[in-house]
């Protein structure tokens, strides 16, 4: 068997493979630009130097407040999916209902559940969290939710306290099997990667009846 390359870097077989909170130190910070939904900021950051002493290099990265999605699964075993346009890709691409965690005091879930409501004018009784990821960790500190939704009820219009406009007027809506969900992402239709993580996230859930999803917020 073939020596281990990196010898110093083993964490070994019985340490536990997880992602943790780390800080290094930033010795100064300037933000670049603050647009409506996020900003650009670059951080003076000490690292460890090839001869053992630190040194300082900048870290260009976007500042974002985080989104959340919700894969609304219906009794029939079927998706919501909607087709919505994305000007920075010049796209129109099918995705979960989803949206910025941008309202004051609003977690993830919170976030989810009101982006069904206003998006596809569904609530659901049922909640557990599919995903959680950094889709860009050396770019951006965007943190994405996905949630799953099941147990729904539809919502009268005139419940909804929401108009849409913009990229969510005339959203269209398609109710599709998981499994074929899954194998329009796996073909290359789909490529919105909170969409992608959902569906691949869902179909593994599956196989034990889903019980063995997080309740949302769980470590």
């Amino acid at each position: 068997m073939p020596s281990d390359p990196h010898p110093a870097q083993t964490a070994g077989t019985d340490a536990k493979i997880a992602d943790v909170p780390e800080s290094w130190p930033v010795e100064r910070s300037t933000e670049r630009f603050r647009g409506v939904k996020c900003g650009m900021r670059t951080d003076w950051v000490r690292m460890p130097g090839a001869d053992g002493e630190s040194t300082v290099a900048a870290r260009d990265y976007m500042d974002h407040p985080g989104a959340a999605a919700a894969l609304a699964l219906d009794e029939g075993g079927r998706v919501l999916l909607q087709r919505q346009y994305r000007h920075a890709t010049r796209h129109a691409m099918w995705e979960l209902p989803a949206g910025m965690i941008d309202v004051a005091g609003e977690g993830p879930l919170p976030t989810a559940q009101r982006e069904l409501l206003e998006e596809a004018g569904l609530r659901a009784r049922l909640w557990h969290e599919l995903a959680d990821f950094f889709p860009s960790p050396g770019f951006s500190n965007e943190r994405i939710h996905v949630y799953l939704a099941r147990d729904l009820t539809v919502v009268p219009e005139a419940e909804i306290d929401f108009v849409r406009e913009h990229e969510e007027f005339g959203l269209v809506a398609e109710w599709i099997p998981l499994g074929q969900a899954v194998g329009l992402a796996m073909s290359g239709a789909l490529h919105n990667g909170a969409t992608l993580i959902g569906l691949l996230a869902a179909q593994a859930a599956a196989a034990d009846g889903f019980a063995s999803l997080r309740e949302p917020g769980a470590a």
